[in-house]
C-alpha cells in the first residue's frame, strides 16, 4: 500500500520515539521472576537488587507499574551533559557525536522516570541548552556559502530526530536552489 504524499518525506518524532523503545536499557527490578520469553527476546532473570537489561519499552511498562527502577544511561547525568554542552559550544565547525537516539531516550526517561534521575530539572535545562546550541549551528550552516550555492550542508553527527526535523525544509530548499541554477544555466 502506498503512503500519501504527506507521509512520504520521513519519520515523525513520535515514530522515532517508538523506534527508540527497542533500545536496551538497564533496570533494577523490584520483583523476583525467572527469565521471560517474549517475541523480541528472552529477558531476565529478575532478582532485586541485580540489574537486568531489557528493551526501553519493557522498562517503561514496568516503571509505570512501579515494578522497577530505571538505571539511566551514563550520558544522562549533569556532569556528562555539561561537558557535552561545553564541547558543542567550542566546536564551531561541526556537531559533537551523541548517542544515536539521544533526544528521544532522554525525553522518554524524563517523562516516565524522573524519580530515577538525579536533578531532572537540571537535566531538562541542559538538554534544552544543548538542543538550542545545535539548532543554532544548523541555522548558521543553512546561511553558509556552500548551502547558498546549493552544494552541501554539514550534517555529520546530527541525530535521526534532528535530521527528520530538517529534512522537509532541506528537500524543498535544495529543490528551489536547483531550479534557480537551471534558470541561470538557460539564461547563459
Amino acid at each position: 500500500m502506498a503512503l500519501p504524499r504527506s507521509l512520504q518525506p520521513g519519520l515523525s518524532p513520535d515514530e522515532l520515539t517508538f523506534l527508540t523503545e527497542d533500545d536496551v536499557i538497564d533496570i533494577v527490578p523490584l520483583f523476583s521472576m525467572t527469565r521471560v520469553r517474549l517475541l523480541s527476546g528472552i529477558y531476565g532473570p529478575f532478582t532485586p537488587p541485580s540489574a537486568a537489561s531489557v528493551p526501553l519499552w519493557l522498562a517503561l511498562s514496568l516503571k509505570r507499574r512501579r515494578k522497577c527502577r530505571v538505571v539511566p544511561p551514563a550520558w544522562l547525568a549533569a556532569e556528562p551533559l555539561q561537558q557535552l554542552l561545553q564541547a558543542e559550544r567550542e566546536n564551531q565547525d561541526g556537531f559533537e557525536e551523541l548517542p544515536r537516539r539521544f533526544i528521544e531516550t532522554a525525553k522518554v526517561l524524563l517523562d516516565v522516570a524522573p524519580d530515577d534521575l538525579a536533578s531532572p530539572s537540571l537535566l531538562r535545562s541542559l538538554l534544552k541548552d544543548l538542543r538550542e546550541v545545535r539548532q543554532a549551528k544548523v541555522r548558521n550552516g543553512l546561511q553558509s556559502e556552500g548551502v547558498m550555492r546549493g552544494s552541501y550542508l554539514q550534517v555529520t553527527n546530527l541525530t535521526p530526530l534532528e535530521l527528520a526535523e530538517l529534512k522537509p525544509f532541506l528537500v524543498k530548499a535544495m529543490g528551489m536552489m536547483q531550479a534557480f541554477e537551471r534558470v541561470e544555466d538557460e539564461d547563459e
